[in-house]
């Protein structure tokens, strides 16, 4: 069972070069008990791309979602509110 619920949306935009990018992660339960951390990423008004890694344990799930939620930062990757995540 996830301990506490892990979701996060951050946005990349640029006028000048034209790009507007979204990156969008959250950990859940399979039906089988194990840790999904499900990301979603493209341009911002698109579907994008979505990928699924499955983990034995919850704390593994949270070590990559720091993990990208870092790398993401330092690409200039900001919060924005929450916005209905596309399946």
């Amino acid at each position: 069972m996830i301990s506490q619920p892990y979701q996060l949306y951050v946005e990349r935009s640029d006028p000048a070069r034209n790009m507007a990018r979204y990156y969008a992660m959250e950990i859940e339960q399979t039906m089988f008990g194990e840790a999904c951390l499900t990301r979603r990423w493209g341009r911002i008004g698109k579907r994008g791309q979505e990928k699924q890694h499955v983990f034995e344990r919850e704390e593994e799930a949270v070590r990559l979602f720091l993990e990208l939620l870092k790398q993401k930062r330092a690409r200039g990757y900001r919060p924005q509110t929450l916005r209905y995540l596309r399946r």
